[in-house]
């Protein structure tokens, strides 16, 4: 029930909003640590709003813990939203507990599949793993966004968390998930990523 009124209230927004975007992603996209307002696809669109003068929905599809498998179940729930732009930003957690990387791949495609399907325009967001993983694993890691990428085309954000992993201040205690400073980096990114597509 929870789940229907859900898709009913987003749906009412698509008369509101200009156009309708899905981030789908992992704890990086929910913000974990931070409140909503303060994680990247809130600031995005506000962002959209304050310099280009327009209203966009930003669905903020991020859980924590989720890999690329978790995703891909995930989709075809908010697809009913029937989002404009599907903005892709999962993969860290298949590198992080070493997984799979071609049934990593197989998944990610999947996504995109779907994603197409609906008749929403993709954008990928790539992310890169700490050097503790071996030379071999991140660089298959790494080649498995651009490989995607290429194979459909895709708009693609090479690192989602450019200027700001590795930098102590802008992340939280536990090295990994942004502070709210982070994020404010992280959409400003986005934001020009994605800029031309609104």
């Amino acid at each position: 029930m929870k789940k229907i009124i859900f898709i009913l209230c987003i749906l009412a927004t698509q008369f509101i909003y200009a156009k309708s975007i899905l981030f789908l992603g992992d704890s990086l996209t929910e913000g974990l640590g931070v409140s909503k307002t303060e994680a990247y696809p809130h600031l995005v669109e506000e962002l959209v709003k304050k310099r280009l003068n327009k209203n966009i929905n930003a669905i903020n599809g991020g859980v924590s813990g989720s890999t690329i498998s978790d995703g891909l179940s995930r989709l075809k729930w908010y697809l009913k939203t029937q989002p404009n732009i599907i903005f892709v930003a999962l993969g860290a957690n298949d590198g992080l507990r070493g997984l799979n990387l071609k049934e990593s791949q197989k998944n990610l495609e999947k996504i995109i599949d779907e994603a197409l399907k609906s008749g929403a325009k993709v954008l990928l967001a790539g992310m890169l793993l700490p050097p503790n993983y071996g030379v071999e694993y991140r660089k298959d890691f790494k080649n498995m966004f651009i490989e995607v990428k290429d194979k459909y085309n895709l708009k693609f954000m090479p690192f989602l968390l450019k200027d700001v992993a590795g930098i102590q201040k802008l992340n939280q205690a536990d090295g990994i998930h942004p502070t709210s400073q982070g994020y404010k980096i992280i959409a400003n990114e986005v934001f020009e990523f994605l800029k031309d597509e609104l």
